[in-house]
């Protein structure tokens, strides 16, 4: 399981640098998606992979590490996924006004001769 994950979070992070480095704002904004998503199940994954955990302590009972999952980075990934999702509007918005503007969505606001 650690594997797959690390082999995803690694797709994940080499697709989101190769769209930043893209000359287009919407291939940019992808990257960016793609990269939040990659720091998500990093995060995600430094709670341990436990399948089958109780992710709260029961009343009465003394709490531990190997028998509960930890909840501080499923509530972090949750707070990112919110942030994510508002973040890429803004930047969708910023696009679309730029593109008015300029008239093109190149990064640089200059497209090449063909």
């Amino acid at each position: 399981m650690e594997l797959i994950l690390a082999l995803g979070i690694g797709v994940l992070t080499g697709a989101g640098v190769w769209l930043l480095l893209r000359p287009r704002t919407f291939q940019v904004i992808i990257g960016l998606s793609l990269l939040s998503y990659a720091v998500n199940l990093f995060i995600f994954s430094t709670g341990g992979l436990r399948t089958g955990s109780a992710p709260v302590l029961q009343k009465g009972e003394a709490g531990s590490l190997l028998t509960y999952a930890d909840p501080v980075p499923q509530a972090l990934v949750l707070t990112a996924i919110v942030i994510g999702f508002a973040t890429t509007a803004l930047f969708l918005v910023l696009l679309l006004a730029a593109r008015g503007l300029t008239g093109t969505d190149h990064v640089d606001g200059k497209e090449k001769k063909r």
